[in-house]
């Protein structure tokens, strides 16, 4: 098939190399040039323009996005009166659902078809495959079927229930249905990375029974058995065994072992961890839906303590301790 790629950044470009190595046809555009200049002579063809982009494919026109959120309505704007009736337009960034059903509407109405398409595999797509999470017309869904193919891991292994699930791809629904799997798919993966971050900093801290303990009024005493918290343990060696046969094995733990073998420490991060959008979609979807979701929240907040966006209301909790009791703040040296 022939398509047209707009954003041509890590999972962009490398999405372009696992089509065209599949034999589809592909004309891409960036406002880098160094990003369409690196795929140039694969296969591949570069556009020095949007509208240049839409006069090399031939209708009915597919124009696949792969751009930040926040720029996909400029880009579509764009794109919309290039376009005839019977082209379709994907949308594979991480925008949110909501946008999907508006943008689908007024599409609409000009006969052009939208997609919205999560897409899960990282850096790591291009040789294992993305995962993809499909919302949209369903007749467009289905011409489109080859790209999906193409980008997909495969059937790894028979699955009862067969489908398209089982290679990697599913048409999940109507327009937003594909990005609202994604988001929850996201939110679950804040929760899971949070879980693997807090048990290792448990184990990180497990010879914290041989520190000196203070003994003062602004201290709680060590627990009953703190002096047992005596062991200095392998972190790397620890998350490379539970990779073998242990049930919380996962392609997370994987790269969580990778970066502690290269980083045992970690001393090359300072620990502010940013959060794209998806983790707080989720917890409003799960509020507008009345749905508990107690640790994709938390986890989602534990990010914006990372940031010190907790600062103030630490020090009030300080204050407030000075007033009632006349506790001084005492400060803990940095480790």
């Amino acid at each position: 098939m022939q398509l047209g790629l707009v954003g041509l950044g890590r999972m962009g470009a490398n999405m372009a190399r696992r089509w065209l190595e599949a034999g589809h046809e592909c004309v891409g555009y960036s406002n880098n040039p160094a990003d369409a200049a690196a795929l140039v002579g694969k296969g591949f063809r570069a556009a020095a323009t949007l509208d240049a982009l839409v006069a090399e494919l031939a209708p009915p026109r597919t124009l696949w996005i792969m751009i930040p959120a926040a720029a996909v309505d400029g880009v579509i704007d764009t794109l919309a009166p290039l376009l005839a009736r019977g082209d379709t337009i994907v949308d594979g960034g991480n925008s949110h659902f909501v946008d999907d059903v508006r943008r689908a509407a007024a599409l609409r109405a000009r006969g052009v078809h939208y997609l919205d398409v999560g897409v899960s595999g990282g850096i790591f797509g291009r040789e294992e495959g993305y995962c993809l999470m499909i919302g949209g017309d369903t007749e467009a869904a289905a011409r489109l079927t080859p790209l999906f193919a193409s980008l997909a891991p495969g059937r790894i292994e028979p699955q009862p229930r067969g489908g398209t699930a089982a290679h990697g791809y599913l048409h999940c629904g109507p327009s937003g249905a594909g990005h609202f799997v994604k988001m929850v798919h996201n939110g679950i993966e804040y929760g899971l990375m949070a879980a693997y971050a807090e048990g290792f900093n448990l184990l990180s801290e497990a010879n914290a029974g041989t520190r000196a303990a203070h003994a003062d009024a602004e201290t709680a005493p060590r627990g009953a058995h703190g002096e047992h918290l005596a062991y200095d343990l392998d972190l790397a060696a620890i998350a490379e065994l539970w990779r073998h046969g242990s049930v919380v094995r996962s392609w997370l733990l994987d790269l969580t072992s990778a970066a502690l073998a290269r980083d045992p420490h970690l001393d090359g991060f300072v620990g502010e961890v940013a959060d794209s959008g998806e983790g707080r979609w989720t917890i409003n979807a799960a509020v507008d839906a009345g749905v508990p979701v107690p640790v994709l929240a938390t986890a989602l907040f534990a990010r914006f303590t990372s940031r010190n966006h907790d600062e103030f209301a630490n020090k009030l909790l300080s204050a407030m301790r000075r007033e009632f009791g006349g506790h001084v703040e005492r400060t803990t040296p940095k480790r």
